[in-house]
């Protein structure tokens, strides 16, 4: 069965830990989009000089590469050097899938979707037996979490699942809803009516509201 696990982990001992001893106000937050071998990482909170300085004094990362910027963030495609503890590549050993990964005073916080429970103790074992004690904040099956706190039906679940992972939430879009569709094997109109009623599942269940609350009012009339 399906588990969806939050995880914190502490960065020092892994390849971000130098970054945040050196720069305390740094934040992280992972890419969906892996630019190439490394991993892309977006980082805010100093200014670029002082990220890049710390990126150049860390003896963790083998390489960088500024691939984007907005604001007051960039975007970096980061190569772990081999010996370094690498989360993300460990995740991908144990068959988890990050869905989400973001980082701030020196600890990470993930949520990784496995197969199964067994995956979850076998990462979290792995973790330890690197020196890096994690905490499960938060594990749940997905049957559990469908029926009791989103509101999803299990395939409105998959299609929201597939949809992020296939860039149907990013900007700009990495799919079209027509590929995304011919990807599930279900019509573009199927489609298109599983996930409005997925927005609306979520969005009562995360406000709280009831359906007849989700009702507009009758305009009145002058």
């Amino acid at each position: 069965m399906t588990s969806i696990a939050d995880i914190e982990i502490p960065a020092d001992g892994t390849g971000t830990g130098e970054l945040f001893e050196a720069v305390p106000s740094l934040t992280c937050e992972m890419e969906r989009v892996i630019a190439s071998s490394g991993h892309g990482l977006w980082l805010s909170g100093p200014s670029q000089e002082e990220i890049e300085t710390a990126l150049d004094d860390a003896s963790a990362i083998g390489s960088y590469t500024l691939i984007n910027s907005e604001d007051d963030r960039w975007l970096y495609d980061i190569e772990f050097e081999p010996d370094t503890i690498d989360l993300f590549e460990l995740i991908l050993e144990e068959n988890g899938t990050v869905l989400s990964a973001s980082a701030s005073s020196g600890t990470w916080l993930l949520s990784i979707r496995f197969a199964d429970r067994e995956s979850v103790s076998s990462l979290y074992d792995r973790f330890d037996e690197a020196g890096v004690t994690p905490t499960i904040v938060r594990l749940f099956d997905l049957a559990e979490e469908t029926k009791s706190q989103c509101g999803l039906t299990a395939r409105q679940y998959e299609t929201l699942v597939a949809a992020i992972d296939h860039g149907y939430f990013e900007i700009p879009r990495e799919v079209s809803m027509q590929e995304l569709s011919e990807e599930l094997g279900i019509s573009h109109q199927a489609l298109s009516e599983r996930l409005r009623r997925a927005y609306r599942a979520l969005v009562t269940s995360e406000l709280n509201v009831s359906e007849d609350e989700t009702v507009a009012p009758p305009v009145p009339s002058n």
